[in-house]
């Protein structure tokens, strides 16, 4: 076991990808529901302005300038999108900072309170939208996600972001759904976003508008209620508690260390192909495993009965000390080969194929 679980996870290592652990390994073997976060993690987590609408006196580069300067105190993906648009004005400054997961984020600008997010994060500081009138529905039916922006109790304006899908997406879910796992998404976007792409990547289970606290309440969920083993794939920091409530817990590199801290395995090159990769390889370091154990209990369970005398008294046969000693080395040899035979089933990456990741 530990040969092999030495071979498995060296062999990972050098594709990037780091299992803490023999207890994952195992784990994977009874595998049966994979989810998906999407932000970061199916899609590339850069996403970028696609529109910008007024419904004030502020044009749309002002509005741009004045969520800049709400952003500034945060570092979400879609503060990230915004702060490249445009620069915030020197003439404007932000004070009292305050973020809400899965919500929003506010602060003062020139002592009024300016409120940046979705339509429940605005409701609560008492913005009512209207998505119908304003003209929005296009908008999210498109698979953009829409947040608005609001002075005091007065709506200004709404920014429409689009975040593309990683190129190996696709491949992804397909290779998953390959293997008989059932792959689920979940998001806190909009119902009208995640059912887009959920449609465009064919997942057919999909949960939107879930909060950060209450992903690994689903996930405990789908492990207590429909009694399945889960593993859970995601990015950021709103991601840690389901990457812990998970069976397995699987994170990008290129999400926050506690993301990373969190789960079960690493993918270091930050290659969403690579959750397949490392469920192949500990599959096979599990099978491996099962191998050893099979071989070395039948090895033992055969040569110990003959070396204790068994076959001496009908057919004269016995082992001398030497033989017998050079048999018990060989059953450590022979485990120990079949563990490395894991390297024929996984060979060296290519030059190319190390530029690619």
């Amino acid at each position: 076991t530990p040969t092999a679980l030495l071979v498995g996870t060296s062999l990972a290592a050098e594709r990037g990808i780091l299992i803490k652990g023999g207890d994952v390994l195992e784990t994977v073997s009874q595998l049966q529901t994979v989810v998906f976060d999407k932000t970061g993690t199916l899609s590339q987590g850069h996403p970028e302005i696609t529109d910008c609408l007024s419904f004030s006196i502020l044009n749309s580069l002002e509005i741009q300038q004045l969520a800049a300067v709400v952003e500034s105190g945060t570092n979400h993906p879609l503060a990230q999108a915004i702060l490249d648009a445009v620069t915030p004005p020197t003439n404007l400054t932000g004070e009292d900072f305050q973020t809400v997961a899965g919500l929003g984020v506010s602060a003062r600008v020139q002592g009024s309170k300016i409120v940046l997010g979705n339509r429940q994060w605005l409701a609560q500081n008492g913005i009512k939208i209207d998505e119908t009138i304003l003209g929005i529905q296009e908008l999210l039916q498109a698979g953009k996600t829409v947040i608005y922006l609001g002075m005091e109790e007065q709506l200004l304006g709404a920014i429409a972001f689009q975040d593309r899908l990683r190129p190996d997406a696709q491949t992804t879910v397909n290779q998953l759904q390959k293997l008989g796992l059932e792959v689920i998404l979940l998001s806190g976007d909009r119902q009208e976003v995640v059912t887009a792409i959920a449609n465009s990547l064919g997942i057919s289970q999909f949960y939107a508008e879930v909060a950060p606290t209450e992903k690994s309440a689903l996930i405990a969920d789908l492990q207590t209620k429909e009694g399945k083993i889960v593993a859970m794939v995601g990015d950021g920091i709103n991601d840690a508690p389901a990457l812990g409530q998970a069976n397995i817990g699987i994170a990008l590199a290129g999400g926050t260390e506690v993301a990373m801290e969190t789960a079960g395995i690493v993918l270091i090159s930050d290659r969403l192909e690579d959750v397949v990769q490392s469920l192949h390889l500990s599959l096979a370091t599990w099978q491996k495993i099962r191998q050893n154990l099979f071989w070395a209990l039948g090895y033992n369970t055969f040569a110990i009965p003959i070396a204790g005398g068994l076959l001496l008294p009908r057919w004269g046969l016995a082992f001398s000390p030497a033989l017998a000693a050079a048999l018990m080395a060989f059953s450590s040899v022979m485990v120990v080969s079949n563990s490395l035979l894991l390297r024929r089933q996984f060979p060296p990456l290519t030059s190319t194929q190390e530029e690619n990741r």
